[in-house]
């Protein structure tokens, strides 16, 4: 019995975030309520409770759904390149293209907030940051560690390894900042494949 049961609440817990993400979509995330996602998946608000404490949460488990599928789409396009530079283009290419996708969303879930609301947002954006960076910076060093015990790239002591993430997961989020409003994704490829290249000229052997 607990089978058939586990699979009907995790259907129900994907019906609410299905439901939350299209109203915090065309709503904005300040003017939907808990009575609106209970409604949209024909509910009761009751029966919210019993998986997610409050709207915040809902959130939080619908922007870890979105962070999910887009490190997913990283790591499957690095799996099928060959060497260490054609996968950490790969990731690049897909993080960009991605999260360009899941643009409309992230901003429209701000529509409606004052500037209470937009604080604490900011708040949760910064939480949501440092945990992107971490499963971004987990899959990069396991591409370049491969690309090591390969014998395509040299040696790289732990505390550079840090450095080095640190500086390509900012380098790479500078670039989307400057090419965010191309509208063919194709058009920044051309600019990660020379940022990758350059990167790697400092680490091949």
């Amino acid at each position: 019995m607990s089978a058939p049961i586990s699979a009907k609440e995790d259907l129900i817990q994907e019906q609410i975030l299905t439901a939350a993400k299209h109203l915090f979509q065309v709503y904005g995330l300040a003017k939907v309520t808990m009575d609106d996602v209970a409604k949209a998946i024909g509910k009761g608000r009751s029966s919210l409770y019993y998986y997610y404490k409050n709207k915040d949460e809902i959130f939080d488990a619908v922007f870890n759904v979105e962070m999910h599928e887009m490190l997913t789409a990283m790591e499957m396009a690095a799996n099928q390149a060959k060497t260490v530079e054609e996968k950490i283009n790969a990731f690049f290419i897909t993080k960009l293209k991605v999260v360009k996708e899941k643009g409309a969303f992230f901003s429209a879930i701000r529509a409606g907030m004052d500037a209470e609301a937009l604080t604490a947002f900011q708040k949760t954006k910064i939480v949501h940051h440092n945990t992107i960076m971490k499963m971004e910076g987990a899959l990069l060093t396991r591409i370049l560690n491969e690309g090591i015990k390969r014998g395509e790239l040299k040696a790289i002591k732990e505390n550079e390894m840090d450095i080095l993430i640190f500086i390509l997961l900012s380098s790479i989020r500078g670039i989307r900042n400057e090419i965010n409003l191309v509208d063919n994704a194709t058009e920044f490829e051309p600019t990660i494949a020379q940022f990758t290249g350059l990167m790697m000229n400092g680490l091949k052997k």
